[in-house]
């Protein structure tokens, strides 16, 4: 059964009246923008092919990378295509007849009032795209921030999150890693070298000194044997003969347990060669009247 052709003429004519009608008017005469139905669906056309088009890019590129670059890729491509969308919007208002630099300069104040407030936002973003890019830290490391000591869990666009030693979570905001010094304690690997420094007393036998505190560190399940330990005679104290004992551990996030445990063998064993750790010695002489008048 054909339609007849008065109701297509008919029908054509309702959905062209429909496409042209004015959901607003805004402009001088001579500069007119008009925002009607067909150029509403006609940007929102455009909005889900750009959506369509970004979801295929996103799919093709992340196929055959590996799970982390995955997760690195999928972040910058997510802050990314907000700006794909902004340049294709204008690009569509300007296409229609839509005056973008009339547009930009009614808004100048609304537009420099968001910049400001979302200055900080910014600088966290980019710095967080800046540590994907370059790798300066990666999920697993310990890094030290502002005296801040954490095993880094997640690396997000905005905010970096790390456990601290004593299981607290420590949110780091991305722009600090530009704006402070950072400490990547494991970016050589996680093997870390620490120490401990003590003083003996200046009668000590330094040979059996040295030995012992190797023995110490050897015998700490914590500590490796390769790279050996050593013993540096850092220096003549005021009071002691100052040493320092240094050692390789494998999880230095934990380092304050094993270096306790040191210290409390050093006591131990020092006490058994009878070999004393002197603490400050001050002599102090009180000078009598006649001796201050003299």
């Amino acid at each position: 059964m054909q339609v007849p052709e008065v109701i297509k003429k008919n029908l054509w004519q309702g959905i062209q009246e429909l496409l042209a009608f004015e959901i607003f008017h805004w402009g001088s005469e001579k500069n007119p923008m008009i925002l009607t139905v067909g150029l509403l669906l006609f940007v929102v056309i455009i909005f889900i092919i750009t959506t369509v088009l970004l979801q295929l890019i996103r799919k093709v590129v992340t196929k055959k990378l590996l799970d982390d670059d995955k997760a690195k890729f999928v972040s910058i491509f997510s802050f990314s295509k907000y700006f794909v969308y902004i340049i294709v919007i204008l690009t569509t208002l300007d296409s229609i007849g839509f005056n973008i630099t009339a547009i930009f300069a009614a808004s100048t104040a609304l537009l420099v009032g968001v910049g400001l407030a979302l200055q900080t936002l910014i600088q966290d973003v980019i710095s967080g795209v800046f540590i994907l890019i370059d790798q300066t830290v990666h999920v697993g490391d310990i890094v030290e921030i502002d005296g801040k000591i954490g095993r880094v869990d997640e690396i997000k666009l905005r905010t970096t999150r790390a456990t601290t030693i004593d299981n607290k979570v420590l949110i780091i905001p991305n722009h600090k890693y530009l704006t402070s010094t950072l400490f990547n304690w494991t970016q050589n690997g996680s093997m870390t070298r620490e120490s401990i420094t003590v003083g003996v007393a200046y009668d000590s036998d330094i040979e059996l000194v040295e030995k012992l505190l190797i023995e110490i560190a050897l015998s700490n399940a914590s500590i490796i044997e390769d790279p050996p330990p050593t013993v540096l005679f850092t220096d003549f104290g005021d009071s002691s003969l100052n040493f320092k004992l240094i050692f390789t551990m494998r999880d230095s996030f934990m380092a304050s347990t094993p270096k306790s445990e040191i210290r409390f063998e050093i006591v131990r064993l020092f006490r058994e060669h009878h070999i004393s750790i002197p603490f400050p010695q001050r002599d102090i002489r009180i000078l009598s009247s006649n001796e201050q008048n003299s």
